[in-house]
């Protein structure tokens, strides 16, 4: 295969990659996109008949119902992060171990920003549920067919997983072609 190379792209990055490290990475930052990190958990109910149950928090700042997340703090790695979260918001502690990556791993949202979402499995029963009422209000878990108003975000990042009232929809909220 003979690749196609236009002459001025050729001396750009020829120039580009003549210059010294530190200036190419300030380069490529002002270049690309930038994005806000955040880590999500889904935990579902492990002891929970189908269609299943997920844990949802009400948070002073939503109207609506949302999942435990938050913003990766400087350096910290995804999964770190979102045990972090749960543990904050839930009182739920559990090793690392427990987490798997959801399928997908990392949602791109459109206003500039990245989840990487995990799910764990959880007793509800004999999992103890501990909030600070001012940053969580409620912690619940809810029937995955009669999940409560959710928040905007949050609906749309389950429909990721064809979850909640956006299930077979695109994630930005457009059901899908009819075929």
């Amino acid at each position: 295969m003979t690749p196609r190379r236009s002459p001025a792209r050729a001396v750009g990055y020829k120039i580009f990659y003549r210059l010294p490290l530190g200036v190419r990475r300030q380069l490529v930052r002002l270049a690309v996109p930038k994005y806000i990190v955040g880590a999500v958990t889904l935990v579902h109910d492990a002891e929970a008949a189908a269609p299943g149950r997920i844990l949802l928090l009400r948070q002073p700042s939503n109207r609506g119902w949302t999942l435990p997340a938050g913003l990766l703090q400087r350096r910290e790695e995804p999964l770190v992060g979102a045990a972090r979260e749960l543990h904050e918001e839930t009182g739920i502690k559990l090793p690392l171990t427990e987490f798997r990556p959801a399928l997908p791993n990392a949602v791109v949202h459109l206003k500039g920003w990245v989840d990487m979402v995990f799910e764990v499995h959880v007793p509800a029963s004999t999992t103890e549920l501990v909030v600070d009422g001012a940053e969580v209000l409620e912690a619940a878990w809810h029937p995955l067919d009669e999940l409560p108003r959710l928040s905007t975000a949050t609906a749309r990042l389950l429909a990721n997983y064809r979850i909640g009232p956006l299930a077979g929809t695109d994630p930005a909220g457009t059901p899908p072609p009819a075929s």
